[in-house]
């Protein structure tokens, strides 16, 4: 049973309104409730039984223009415990790991559920996913999260709180995973365990945020010899302003939020041919390692209070999500029929 992405606004749907100046409010349709803003209210028994794409005024007479969000939409606007992958980085994660309907994927750490929504999606009802997190607020999020979008808690897909080190080798047989996506600080630790998970010809991908863990990861994929060489790249995406013959690059765009490095599991035994042109390993001693840790990375953390505000506000719209799949499944099994 999947969520319905068309058709008339339903309770429990989330609409995304669209002011007249572009800003965006997402909601939850709720019987009775209403929606405020400074400039008027509206009422969203007014939104539900509507087509998706309509355009609605407020008690003040402003215009807002209601969609269901799209999965990019979604994940922009959910209650965040961890930061997000954004779209760009996630859909060339996708592309880059190739993920594939039926494959068998392994995700660390599973933040607030973004990139386990497209992972979901691209493996399809006969895919498996197996999300790691080692905080146990991150991973009630995250499963929030992704029940608010899909109207469910998919079958397909568990969620296990603990270090990938010690929790993979006790969830996965050695050589049954296709790919394992590392979103972590230090996922040079766990290179060794997730080579010894992959199949041969299986993909590693890390994401990471700075020069000195992208430089790090390198060189211990490459210092394995499990791996083909690995391949790092970035994504930056520049939008354009496009009104008649005034066209130019927006001012703003997505420049850089993270590094991604692949590479693939050779088969046991196999040892990759020397390339004819290579870059020397640089030397790193305990002052850089230093340097990597989450401190002097800048990160950023949250505070328990308001870890517990978004706890509360993923797990009442992921409960909505799923109330109204129980009040209202037939409207789910047609929806299915026409996909």
């Amino acid at each position: 049973m999947t969520a319905q992405l068309s058709g008339a606004f339903r309770a429990g749907d989330r609409v995304q309104l669209t002011g007249p100046k572009g800003k965006l409010n997402s909601i939850t349709l709720t019987v009775g409730a209403t929606f405020h803003s400074h400039r008027g209210w509206i009422n969203h028994d007014d939104l539900i039984g509507l087509p998706d794409g309509s355009v609605v005024e407020n008690s003040s007479g402003v215009e807002h223009l209601a969609l269901r969000p799209l999965l990019t939409d979604f994940v922009m606007s959910m209650p965040r415990g961890a930061a997000i992958i954004y779209p760009k980085d996630a859909a060339q994660i996708l592309a880059q790991a190739d993920v594939f309907p039926g494959a068998t994927v392994v995700e660390a750490g599973v933040g607030s559920g973004a990139l386990s929504l497209w992972l979901l999606r691209a493996l399809g009802p006969t895919g498996r996913l197996s999300s790691f997190e080692r905080r146990d607020e991150f991973a009630d999020i995250a499963r929030e999260n992704v029940a608010a979008f899909m109207g469910y808690d998919p079958t397909n897909w568990s969620v296990t709180v603990g270090d990938l080190t010690d929790a993979l080798p006790e969830t996965h047989e050695p050589a049954t995973v296709d790919r394992v996506i590392l979103d972590m600080l230090a996922p040079w630790e766990c290179i060794e365990v997730a080579a010894a998970a992959l199949k041969p010809g299986g993909v590693v991908l890390c994401y990471v945020a700075t020069v000195t863990q992208l430089s790090r990861v390198t060189e211990t994929i490459r210092s394995t010899g499990l791996f083909t060489n690995p391949d790092p790249s970035e994504t930056m995406v520049r939008t354009w302003h496009v009104e008649g013959l005034a066209v130019r690059p927006d001012h703003r765009m997505i420049g850089h939020t993270g590094f991604l490095v692949t590479a693939r599991r050779l088969a046991p035994g196999s040892v990759l041919p020397e390339l004819k042109r290579r870059a020397s390993k640089s030397d790193y001693d305990d002052a850089d390692v230093e340097a990597w840790t989450p401190g002097a990375l800048g990160e950023r953390g949250i505070s328990p209070k308001s870890l517990r505000k978004r706890v509360r506000e993923a797990s009442a719209s992921g409960n909505a999500a799923r109330d109204r799949e129980a009040a209202d499944p037939a409207d789910s099994v047609e929806t299915d029929k026409l996909e």
